[in-house]
């Protein structure tokens, strides 16, 4: 039998068709294996962890990364998740941010081999362990959402053409199944939020007043107008005894689950207080002390409480920090009744001040919130206190709720198509006789 010469140009051929079927053969199987083992996962941090180290051994690298960037946001170079793989004990390379801007810029594979000496780079500072790397990137949708990049080869050798394009097969193969997965998750997180919102939105509704207080002689009514689905700000009627009615109207700082958290801390708190005492002072220093031990440091409330005394008329009243109410004489004259207290929740301390005035018959006392005032229409002006008394004035002889209506419908004919940035809060007290 004769023997096969090595030599022989169809020989040769054969050989390096058989290699090359072979390589396209474990190639598909990295491939179909890297499909089936992504294709069961929905978590984005298992999902490249297990890119990167199917990426290591296809290539036979040290260690891997994929950062995800997002082009559609100002900072588009901002990376937003970073998972990092490593076969040896070797302490984690960080991405260099150039290589990050070459990518954005380049969107192709990147193959260095001598980072230190590499022209495009010059100047750029690399880790002194990196002694070859290879990057490709991960598209979706013709969109850049982030880079896989693998350092050194366990060999010693540097990564070749192969390395190149197969890595560039995987991180085509992969990146829309991280994408999706990373997109689920930001639904997930979303659709929390929204739950969320919608718990906190009910805790606010239930704290609220569900009917106004029907006290003879006086025309009582509240109102809040969340600007959102959950608002911050929150008013109430407490009934004391027979002849004391406390009611305020305060500001919680912040939105969401922890303002109506913050909302119901601060309604338990002021009932229980104006259940020990009818001081509108001796309240708000108590609450106040209450409210700055359960609650952060950047959790205050302002808040403008009274009490209303229906025997004999007159309204004691403690302004923390809160917007100045209104009080229409029946003359005409006009009071303002000042903020001269600091906010609740700020210190532990603080000596809370407290007046008392006469309530006479015809007068009107408009309480607001500042999403009143500081309303904004399209040319960024605000609704202001000038306009706010206006109303008022306008409106004084009709009964609360209207003043309320009134008020409320002014606002939002200065805003217009103004999207509202704050809630719409109210409560207003008339003494009728």
């Amino acid at each position: 039998m004769p023997s096969i010469q090595t030599n022989d140009p169809a020989v040769k051929a054969l050989v390096e068709e058989n290699s090359r079927l072979k390589r396209a053969i474990e190639e598909l199987t990295i491939l179909n294996d890297l499909a089936r083992a992504i294709g069961a996962l929905q978590n984005s941090g298992e999902i490249m962890q297990t890119i990167i180290r199917r990426s290591l051994k296809a290539v036979n690298a040290q260690q891997g990364v994929i950062t995800l960037v997002d082009e559609e946001k100002d900072d588009s170079m901002k990376t937003l998740v970073r998972t990092m793989v490593s076969s040896s004990d070797q302490q984690p390379f960080h991405l260099n941010q150039n290589l990050l801007g070459w990518m954005h810029i380049n969107r192709k594979p990147l193959l260095i081999s001598d980072p230190k000496n590499d022209d495009r780079f010059r100047g750029v500072k690399w880790d002194e362990a990196i002694s070859t790397l290879l990057s490709v990137p991960l598209m979706a949708k013709s969109r850049l959402i982030g880079i896989l990049t693998v350092y050194n080869k366990k060999s010693g050798n540097e990564f070749t053409d192969a390395d190149q394009r197969l890595l560039a097969i995987i991180a085509a193969q992969s990146a829309q199944v991280v994408e999706n997965a990373r997109l689920y998750e930001e639904e997930k997180s979303y659709l929390k939020l929204q739950h969320e919102l919608g718990v906190a939105a009910t805790i606010q509704n239930n704290l609220l007043p569900d009917k106004m207080p029907g006290v003879h002689g006086y025309d009582i009514a509240g109102s809040s107008v969340a600007a959102q689905m959950v608002g911050g700000d929150y008013f109430d009627f407490i009934n004391i005894d027979d002849v004391h009615l406390a009611f305020c109207l305060g500001d919680v700082a912040g939105k969401g689950l922890s303002a109506a958290m913050l909302m119901g801390n601060l309604q338990a708190t002021l009932r229980g207080q104006a259940a020990i005492t009818i001081s509108a002072r001796d309240c708000m220093a108590r609450s106040n002390k209450l409210l700055y031990h359960s609650t952060g440091s950047d959790r205050f409330v302002t808040c403008f409480y009274g009490v209303l005394n229906t025997e004999e008329h007159t309204l004691c009243y403690c302004n923390a920090g809160h917007d100045t109410p209104f009080l229409f004489s029946n003359s005409g004259k006009l009071q303002r009744l000042s903020s001269d207290s600091l906010v609740l929740g700020m210190m532990e301390e603080f000596p809370y001040n407290e007046n008392t005035i006469p309530f006479n018959k015809g007068d009107v006392l408009v309480v607001y919130s500042d999403g009143v005032t500081e309303a904004k229409n399209i040319a960024d002006e605000q609704f202001g206190e000038e306009r706010l008394e206006k109303v008022i004035e306008e409106h004084r002889d009709a009964s609360a709720d209207t003043i309320i209506a009134g008020i409320t419908e002014a606002v939002r004919s200065h805003m217009g198509n103004t999207e509202p940035m704050d809630d719409i809060t109210m409560v207003v007290v008339k003494r009728l006789k």
